[in-house]
């Protein structure tokens, strides 16, 4: 079983793995939701290996609680591992999510209020009213209203998407506007346009759209596989990708890209798939 998608830990598992592995104890667990602009998912309690981040409303199954880290589930794409267990707070009903690359909140109606906290895209709110500029949430924070969309709202363009995060700091497990990695730019892209999408990239490969053969031209939307990375054609002559190359997202020549990053000990194109 993969331990980046199986609920266990050794000491405990999910109900639902009974009679399948051993494990002390099983348990259906406890949903609770992040309240942290991010936390980070680690493999371990030791916060030596960062797996993914999960963002600000992101809803998490608590399997067991232990020294100050939660160990369970991610419940929009299966990723498990360990979160700072003060990062996760009692569950509200979300209604809205934040639709551009980063914003703040505030704590009032003006963009001259302090400040409370800075959100990325993909962060969920709940909204209690809507004014003229702000909403406000059910806590009492400022969001500009163009900044947010309904949730179920989903965009059309998996690369518009993509686009958004143009010159984002690259960072290895990241999720956010803030920093992000090249499997998590394709999640995001495409889970933006309700495409259900896992977190890492070999994931990505063995289970999104379907395989392109050799002759069959490049389009807008197609993803790039290589052992370790994954990148998004914009056009047939260009992809655009998270990458540690130029430590942010930016577009590069299909044509250069794919002997550099062959050279660079990613390897040759494993596959290219359509969504």
């Amino acid at each position: 079983m993969d331990r980046r998608l199986t609920p266990a830990n050794g000491r405990v598992a999910a109900l639902n793995l009974k009679g399948k592995i051993d494990a002390e104890v099983f348990t259906d667990g406890e949903l609770l939701q992040v309240h942290a602009p991010t936390t980070t998912i680690w493999r371990d309690a030791c916060e030596e290996t960062p797996d993914r981040e999960l963002l600000f409303g992101d809803v998490f199954r608590v399997l067991e609680e232990l020294d100050g880290f939660a160990f369970g589930q991610s419940e929009k794409d299966g990723y498990c591992g360990y979160v700072r267990a003060g990062d996760l707070s009692q569950v509200t009903t979300s209604t809205h999510f934040v639709a551009v690359r980063s914003t703040h909140l505030y704590n009032g109606p003006g963009i001259k209020t302090p400040r409370s906290m800075a959100l990325s895209f993909a962060s969920r709110l709940t909204i209690a009213e809507i004014h003229e500029k702000f909403a406000v949430t059910t806590d009492g924070h400022y969001v500009p209203i163009t900044h947010i969309r309904e949730l179920g709202s989903v965009f059309s363009d998996p690369v518009e998407v993509a686009e958004i995060f143009l010159g984002t700091p690259y960072l290895w497990g990241g999720n956010s506007g803030f920093g992000l990695d090249c499997s998590a730019l394709v999640q995001v892209s495409l889970m933006a346009c309700g495409v259900a999408c896992p977190g890492d990239s070999d994931m990505q490969e063995r289970s999104l759209g379907a395989p392109l053969g050799d002759a069959e031209p490049t389009r807008r939307g197609d993803l790039f596989f290589w052992n370790g990375h994954v990148a998004i054609a914009a056009d047939a002559e260009r992809i655009i990708h998270a990458n540690a190359h130029r430590m942010s997202v930016n577009y590069e020549r299909i044509d250069k890209a794919l002997p550099r990053i062959e050279a660079a000990g990613d390897g040759p194109v494993t596959s290219r798939r359509r969504v």
